[in-house]
């Protein structure tokens, strides 16, 4: 009797301690060892070289905050993994303990705070259009009549149609399943426009076989918060990340950071995306926050 006593109290210890991990991702981080980085394969923040080899600013950003994490618990040596995640599948491994630090391509949005939450702001995104340079589409009402592709799982094709200016225009809509098929479909001729983050968009022509093709036009859709995402109710996790960010803004590291990422040639081309820093992330850096992306919306 005792015996059985006792192996339920160490079955409920133990279903206690997997309990109060979920929540605390510094005590899963120093008991196991190891992080799990979520990033992505194809986005102009993150995105993959093949091999699993992931690099991007954000990814790179990512890794700095887990070395600094890393510093905190007074780990000799911390194992990062890398998981790939897609639009559809990123707020699931973050909830589901898969992924404990996301740092892809994602918007902090209202919707997602409820099942996540987000590290500081690190990169102001404006929503826009890339399209062949020989298309004549300027502008949102040029849309009329075409198709035009964007990526499941992302909000770019519904802020297109909740934009002013394109009410009255009719046009069909096709999904990639990633960023890389969404460029395809305008490329290969399936679409005559991509609508995307800027960011993803300037990355997908510099890595294409003719960035002269392709020019970014029309009018900002959206502006946008990207930031890492981790799971909700984890304070001492989201201090950590914030805390890291913060200081990468204070050094002037992420600034370097940045320009390495945008204003440099990066690989695998070698062509640079070249992406002055906006107003808005500076802002964003300037004061740190977790606004959601309603917050910035044009008064």
């Amino acid at each position: 009797m005792k015996k059985h006593l006792l192996a339920i109290a160490v079955t409920a210890l133990a279903a206690g301690s997997a309990f109060a991990q979920a929540t605390d991702t510094l005590a899963k981080i120093k008991a196991s060892g190891s992080v799990t980085l979520g990033v992505r394969e194809s986005s102009g923040l993150s995105y993959t070289l093949g091999n699993g080899k992931y690099v991007g600013f954000h990814t790179e950003m990512g890794e700095i905050v887990l070395h600094d994490v890393q510093k905190q618990l007074g780990l000799a040596k911390l194992d990062i993994k890398y998981q790939p995640v897609t639009s559809q599948n990123r707020i699931p491994l973050v909830t589901n303990g898969t992924v404990d630090l996301e740092c892809g391509s994602t918007t902090n949005s209202a919707a997602r705070q409820k099942d996540v939450a987000f590290a500081v702001t690190t990169y102001v995104e404006e929503v826009r259009m890339v399209v062949k340079a020989n298309s004549g589409i300027t502008s949102i009402k040029d849309l009329n009549g075409k198709t035009v592709a964007t990526t499941t799982g992302t909000t770019s094709v519904q802020t297109l149609r909740k934009h002013e200016r394109a009410g009255g225009i009719d046009f069909k809509e096709v999904m990639g399943k990633d960023h890389a098929d969404s460029f395809l479909m305008l490329e290969t001729g399936r679409a005559e426009a991509f609508v995307m983050d800027g960011s993803i968009l300037a990355a997908n022509i510099s890595k294409s076989k003719a960035p002269a093709d392709y020019k970014i036009v029309g009018e900002v859709l959206n502006v946008e918060p990207i930031a890492c995402m981790l799971r909700k109710d984890d304070p001492a996790f989201k201090k950590a990340v914030d805390d890291s960010i913060k200081r990468q803004i204070k050094d002037g590291s992420l600034a370097k950071l940045y320009d390495k990422w945008f204003m440099q040639p990066v690989p695998p081309t070698n062509v640079k995306i070249g992406l002055p820093m906006s107003d808005a992330t500076k802002e964003a850096w300037a004061n740190p926050n977790d606004k959601p992306m309603e917050d910035y919306a044009k008064k």
